[in-house]
């Protein structure tokens, strides 16, 4: 496998069996608790990202929900969520992981059990703010504690693949099982799964993950301030699109949350680049490792919203299929899903981690593209479409976070797959809003009405393929820069002696 050193990043770490740390596991195999563990955690994350989605409806019907209740039943969770990983991710590589998992884990539990008991919609929208408090505790940890199991890049990229495997199939058969089971079951179960997998994560990972060694965490104080400042500017890029698809943009609602937003990331990048402990050491960031990484990851998380936002309104609205027909229609993506995970080694040893990087990317952006123009055409285009995302994304979501890692130092890892889950998270939120609001601009009438005119049918697909394309050049900036990054560092350190690993 290549591991190449890149200028400005910490070295990767040697694949050589006599540079392995004493007690590190030598497979997968004999860390198969621990593993067990951290993909239940990261299953979580994932499956109720998704899972809830197609029980809007009948949550409406019996919670006499708004339309902007409903927003703020899956919105509150991405804002919680997105906004507090990276100060979870600093207080983690400071007072420990694994401690702090099982804490999250505890109240995802508790979260889960008290949605049978909700019968509002300010009531189910509490319980999933708390529910994305606890997945920024747990699921920024499960990559990180997976990397820190492992000494070599092989086995970090499988363990990775693993994880992801789980929570990414959660992702893909999330609308599918959440479709069969409203039909012989309340609503409410598809929150209360959350319980067992809480508590099997949290047996796992007691049991499996050992407690973090003082020497790998470090004491720095936590920077208060640029903590409130980085979270607030989170919260306010993940509302802010929000509002602009719901009061519209002649409000100045909308325009003050995107102020606001500018404000506080200015005043965050000001009080990071002069803190003497900051929350977030930006040299870091800027190494190219990291910053390419974090390019991939954003690419690939606005091109995957947006297209799975886009699908499932033109299957159910513009086509009028069924949900459960909808739900088959996804099943080219989930079955690339599943299946991928076993050609990402192979791949990834025969390209390299940063060739793996960028094409993954590449063929994320290019799927978009294909169901921007020609998804209008027929299924066909939307099946080919959906495959190319998902073989894209099985694939950069392993190794750009991989990457990510392998640039920081060992006691910054949480907080670096903090960084990028909220890189995927915040340009999801991004991908879902602007789609959302080239909808709402050009599309007349209600769009959940059914039986659409000839007029309201060509406006949707009118309004897709200028989405489509939006997002398709949006997401092609972020991979081209990524790659620029790392070529540009490959060609530096072309000309400087290589240190020894």
């Amino acid at each position: 496998m290549n591991t190449p050193h890149e200028t400005g990043t910490a070295p990767a770490a040697a694949d050589s069996p006599a540079m392995r740390s004493p007690g590190s596991p030598r497979s997968l195999r004999e860390a198969w608790v621990a593993l067990a563990g951290l993909s239940a955690v990261f299953l979580f994350e994932m499956l109720d990202n998704s899972i809830l989605n197609v029980a809007l409806p009948t949550i409406g019907r019996e919670l006499h929900a708004s339309t902007i209740a409903l927003q703020w039943v899956t919105g509150v969770y991405a804002v919680t969520f997105g906004g507090l990983m990276l100060v979870f991710g600093a207080i983690a590589d400071r007072f420990g992981r694994r401690r702090i998992m099982l804490i999250g884990l505890a109240l995802l539990g508790v979260a889960g059990l008290a949605t049978a008991f909700v019968d509002t919609p300010a009531q189910l929208i509490a319980v999933r703010a708390v529910m994305g408090v606890a997945a920024a505790m747990t699921t920024p940890g499960s990559m990180a504690l997976a990397f820190r199991l492992f000494d070599e890049d092989s086995l970090r990229v499988r363990a990775t693949t693993l994880i992801s495997t789980v929570g990414l199939v959660g992702l893909a058969i999330g609308p599918t099982t959440g479709g069969f089971v409203l039909a012989v079951a309340p609503w409410q179960v598809l929150l209360l799964v959350n319980v067992p997998i809480a508590l099997l994560a949290a047996i796992c990972v007691r049991t499996g993950v050992a407690e973090d060694e003082a020497a790998d965490l470090h004491r720095d104080p936590v920077d208060i301030l640029g903590a409130v400042l980085g979270t607030a500017t989170i919260a306010l890029a993940l509302v802010a699109p929000t509002l602009f698809v719901n009061e519209g943009t002649a409000s100045g609602v909308p325009w003050a949350a995107t102020v606001a937003a500018l404000v506080a990331a200015i005043l965050f990048v000001l009080r990071e680049r002069s803190a003497r402990y900051p929350l977030l050491d930006l040299e870091i960031v800027a190494r190219p490792l990291v910053s390419s990484g974090l390019a991939y990851k954003a690419a690939a998380g606005l091109a995957t919203a947006g297209l799975g936002y886009m699908v499932t309104l033109q299957l159910q609205l513009d086509w009028g299929w069924t949900p459960a027909l909808a739900a088959v229609g996804l099943l080219p993506q989930v079955v690339v899903l599943v299946a991928g995970g076993a050609f990402v080694g192979p791949f990834v040893k025969r390209v390299g981690l940063d060739r793996a990087a960028w094409l993954s990317a590449t063929a994320v952006v290019f799927g978009l593209a294909v169901y921007a123009l020609l998804g209008r055409f027929g299924y066909v285009w939307v099946a080919i479409a959906l495959v190319l995302v998902a073989a894209g994304m099985r694939v950069v979501g392993v190794v750009a976070g991989v990457n990510v890692l392998r640039g920081l130092p060992k006691n910054r890892t949480t907080i670096g797959a903090a960084l990028t889950d909220t890189a995927t998270e915040v340009t999801s939120g991004v991908g879902i809003a602007v789609t959302g609001t080239i909808l709402a601009a050009l599309f007349t009438g209600d769009i959940a009405t059914a039986h659409w005119s000839a007029r309201q049918s060509a406006q949707f697909q009118e309004a897709v393929t200028i989405a489509g394309l939006t997002l398709t050049v949006v997401a092609a900036t972020l991979v081209g820069w990524g790659l620029l990054r790392t070529r540009g560092a490959a060609e530096g350190s072309a000309d400087t002696p290589r240190s020894a690993s």
